[in-house]
């Protein structure tokens, strides 16, 4: 067996580990169930790449992000490591060829979503992967009192029966306590060790700040501090409005969100990480798997749902280890909508079956059909259509979701696929009358087997590149010979996809686990709850906040948090109190005076400072102020 530290400088240049890596790699390479917590860009992927090239056989690894699994299969192919995926949206004979390969060769990395593990695919080629460690990604998805649940996570326990011995490594950035032992729980831990990194992030500074005007404070901020910056807003519309209100003060940024064409978001990604765009405005679909180790200021202009999304968000500020800032803005009515935020997150039973009920119908599937099947679903038109509210249709979907009716998800990714609809004397006449066209028909029918006899993936860039042309003009070339009828040609999809797990039924018969349903509801309240209390806390450091909540209490004080900033400017000699003691009996012994008259009296007192002896003076009951502020002697 090749040592970890010889893997770690062969493939990857380092000569030491970080924190934590080298125990999480002992623990798995010594058989054990292990359960790792490390914050964003801590280096999790390594916990399981390291290992499993340090032993024979192929590591599966389950993740439920296609961008994420993407990106990690390119980078260990730039390595020369055999990786391939496995995802929502790939055909059926792809999805054997890359098992029949996996199988065959000396693969080291096969990254599944979640989904695939109960297909009787995956299950007929299981037992020939030769499978020496599973990794689960992002593992508090399989816990349903956690914030992201996501059912087909339950089903990766059942592998244990089909691989007795082999270890599981589950990983994530951000979970509870509860959720924590509720991992260990579901994945069936039993001889298992449980690794977490501090989430101490000593040269991050969280502040909050109540405001007016979150645009004019945002303006402040980034001029304040230099640097990229990412900036955090719940909707699609407020990612465009906030980057062209910066644009107007000449300030370089730009906007993503999920909604926008793949090509579309690469390109505003690839400018932000190579500094051609200073600022990215974006909602939460922006960030995962991305490395930006100099990322100044993240700012959320609105309040997220919870303390672990909050976290992970404001977490990608600072990963080089300079002082970084991580804001979050708040009005009144951000508070009053978290507080209310269960009822729309956890619809009525009713409401989830009127929501089933439109989207087959807008769908067209029939009763007793649609199981397995991919539909394109365009959510605002659905919404227009069927005049529903967007927060209900999303949740109901959630809730059908999570009781296993069906998947809906933004980012499914569908390749192009092309399959001739003529035979080969009317391809060969019809290249007699289209000369032009027939380059592009002779490079299909090299490149690709089978394209005569079934819809085949295709890439419209590798063409393009076979051919020495422009992708534009590949793509043209495929849509002429489509409308000639020579091929069906359909386009690359990244559009949202509603998947149907089970066949259409009556809206009616649709149940769902009321039981369970109602306690997820709890803990999301109990979730939002603390997430007011963090925006509202005035005193306490807010990484021992962060800390304590992820079950961490071993936090210091980090001194460079608003509140701890507070304290600092409010921390008084005792000199300094006699003498503001004795100045604001003198000034109200004469006349009662408003709080911010008296301040004014102070003239050049930190007004931190002079509220800590006012306070003294009142609990003391030698002053006294009433509920509009007004203070006099008692």
């Amino acid at each position: 067996m090749t040592s970890p530290h010889q893997i770690l400088k062969e493939f990857w240049g380092y000569d030491n580990f970080r924190p934590l890596q080298e125990d999480i790699i002992k623990a798995v390479l010594d058989g054990k169930d292990t359960l790792a917590l490390m914050p964003t860009g801590g280096g999790k992927s390594l916990c399981y790449q390291v290992p499993a090239l340090a032993q024979d056989g192929l590591c599966l690894v389950i993740s439920p992000l296609i961008a994420l699994m993407k990106d990690q299969v390119e980078n260990l192919r730039r390595k020369n490591i055999t990786a391939f995926a496995i995802y929502s949206g790939m055909t059926r004979k792809e999805v054997i060829n890359t098992f029949k390969v996996a199988s065959e060769s000396n693969c080291k990395f096969l990254y599944v979503s979640p989904e695939r593990l109960e297909t009787s695919l995956f299950k007929e080629y299981l037992p020939g992967l030769g499978i020496n460690l599973i990794a689960v990604d992002e593992a508090h998805c399989i816990s349903q009192w956690g914030y992201d649940f996501r059912p087909p996570y339950l089903r990766i326990a059942a592998l244990r029966e089909e691989l007795p011995g082999i270890p599981i490594l589950a990983l994530t950035a951000s979970a509870t306590p509860d959720v924590q032992n509720d991992i260990c729980e579901k994945l069936a831990f039993k001889n298992y060790q449980v690794f977490r990194q501090s989430f101490e992030r000593p040269n991050l500074s969280y502040s909050t700040f109540k405001v007016d005007s979150k645009i004019n404070k945002i303006i402040e901020i980034v001029r304040r501090v230099q640097g990229s910056s990412i900036i955090y807003c719940k909707s699609r519309k407020r990612t465009k409005e906030i980057s062209e209100l910066l644009q107007l003060q000449n300030i370089s940024s730009d906007f993503y969100h999920a909604g926008l064409l793949q090509d579309v978001r690469n390109r505003k990604q690839e400018d932000w990480i190579h500094n051609k765009t200073r600022i990215i405005v974006c909602t939460n679909a922006f960030g995962m798997g991305i490395d930006k180790p100099d990322v100044r200021t993240v700012i959320h202009a609105d309040v997220p749902d919870c303390l672990e999304n909050y976290y992970q968000e404001a977490g990608r500020a600072g990963r080089d280890g300079k002082i970084s800032y991580a804001v979050l803005l708040f009005d009144e009515r951000d508070i009053h909508e978290l507080e209310g935020m269960a009822s729309l997150r956890f619809p009525a039973l009713e409401d989830i079956r009127n929501i089933y009920q439109a989207v087959a119908n807008y769908l067209q599937i029939p009763t007793g059909a649609g199981e397995g099947q991919y539909y394109d679903f365009d959510i605002s038109d659905f919404l227009k259509k069927f005049k529903q509210v967007s927060h209900t249709t999303l949740y109901s979907l959630k809730a059908l979701e999570q009781e296993g009716w069906l998947a809906f998800n933004e980012q499914v990714f569908l390749p192009s696929s092309v399959m001739f609809a003529v035979n080969k004397n009317s391809l060969y006449e019809f290249e007699k009358t289209n000369p032009g066209l027939e380059p592009c028909i002779k490079t299909l029918l090299r490149a690709y087997e089978g394209i005569f006899d079934q819809p085949t993936s295709i890439s419209e860039k590798v063409v393009a590149g076979l051919m020495k042309k422009d992708v534009e003009e590949v793509k043209l070339e495929l849509k002429l010979l489509n409308q000639s009828g020579i091929i069906s040609y359909q386009p690359q999809k990244d559009s949202p996809q509603l998947y149907l797990l089970r066949n259409r039924i009556k809206a009616e018969d649709i149940t769902i686990d009321m039981i369970a349903y109602n306690k997820r509801k709890n803990q999301f309240q109990q979730r939002m709850k603390q997430m007011v209390n963090y925006i509202k806390e005035e005193a306490e450091c807010r990484s021992g906040i962060i800390g304590s909540y992820f079950g961490d209490d071993k936090i210091r004080a980090c001194g460079i948090c608003d509140n701890c900033l507070k304290q600092k400017a409010a921390h008084l000699t005792k000199e300094e109190f006699e003498l503001l003691h004795h100045r604001i009996i003198n000034i109200v012994k004469y006349e009662s005076l408003h709080t911010k008259d008296l301040l004014l009296k102070l003239n050049g007192i930190k007004k931190e400072k002079a509220w800590k002896v006012i306070e003294y003076l009142q609990a003391e009951n030698k002053i006294e102020m009433d509920k509009n502020g007004w203070v006099k002697l008692k």
